[in-house]
């Protein structure tokens, strides 16, 4: 990956990994699906009136709206509101690098090779470790809650290969449509399971954290990452994600006060080395320049 486009998703991981605790704020004004149709509501309208088309065949805004918007992030807040706190589900979506590897691999023909494979064997231990010590301190964290957040991941493993499949020409176009698919079933969802009233909550707090998900995260994060993930392979891609824990465990511990115990550092090395060998390719050795013979003299 090139420079600035690398210097790009460091950015981009620092506002994802600060969304996770403004998520949890948000959280305390709004249930988890009126929220997510909030942020996807915003995050479309007005802008879908004056983007036009999504320029992308339709089969792929609708599969990129269902695995990324509905199953992601719903599946990621009711997670948090069950009892996952922002750091760590910081941590543990972030294997959706590996879920984005096998789906790539199973759906686009992209190659995982056994430098990948390796990787993925390391990061699912370190998340091993941490779905170990959920069980242990049963009550402290639900295990249903974890449960949640790793299908979150899978969600967006799969959201991540269909927008590598569409390869949208405009990012922030494709990301407007897909929020303007996602917003109507999660909105559906959201009034059959958490009624009407949750609706009409207005806090400036609450307010804020739609707006920072919407506009910030959603919005234009999606762009961002849908844009690198037109230019290089998603397997590729998706190993950046990695600082997004450092910044979401760091923000969380700042200011919710969340404790990151040994056993989550643990994990994290493990999770993140395994991420960060399995998207790195190896040094390749110079090829020797060949000696003249001495006939050639």
């Amino acid at each position: 990956m090139r420079p600035r486009h690398l210097a790009l998703a460091v950015a981009l991981a620092a506002v994802w990994g600060c969304n996770f605790v403004v998520m949890q704020t948000g959280l305390k004004h709004y249930p988890p699906l009126t929220y997510a149709a909030l942020r996807f509501l915003l995050a479309a309208f007005p802008a879908v009136l004056v983007a036009g088309g999504p320029r992308v065949p339709w089969r792929w805004v609708l599969a990129t709206g269902a695995s990324l918007g509905v199953a992601q992030y719903g599946l990621l807040l009711l997670g948090m509101r069950a009892g996952m706190p922002a750091g760590l589900t910081s941590l543990v979506i972030q294997v959706q690098a590996v879920f984005t590897a096998l789906f790539a691999t199973a759906l686009l023909g992209e190659r995982l090779g056994r430098r990948r494979i390796t990787g993925t064997v390391v990061a699912f231990a370190g998340l091993g470790l941490i779905a170990a010590g959920v069980v242990a301190e049963s009550g402290a964290i639900p295990f249903g809650a974890f449960l949640l957040c790793v299908a979150s991941a899978a969600g967006w493993g799969l959201g991540n290969v269909a927008t590598r499949r569409a390869a949208p020409p405009d990012s922030l176009r494709f990301m407007v449509w897909v929020s303007a698919v996602s917003a109507p079933p999660l909105l559906a969802l959201a009034l059959m399971t958490e009624g009407p009233s949750s609706l009409g909550s207005f806090t400036v707090e609450g307010v804020g954290a739609v707006l920072y998900t919407a506009l910030l995260s959603t919005l234009g994060g999606f762009a961002v990452w849908g844009w690198l993930l037109t230019r290089y392979d998603a397997s590729l891609v998706a190993p950046y994600g990695l600082l997004v824990p450092v910044f979401g465990l760091a923000s969380a511990a700042l200011f919710t006060g969340e404790p990151v115990s040994p056993l989550t550092v643990a994990a994290g090395a493990l999770i993140l080395a395994g991420l960060l060998y399995a998207g790195t390719r190896p040094r390749t050795a110079p090829t020797p320049t060949p000696t003249p013979s001495p006939a050639s003299r």
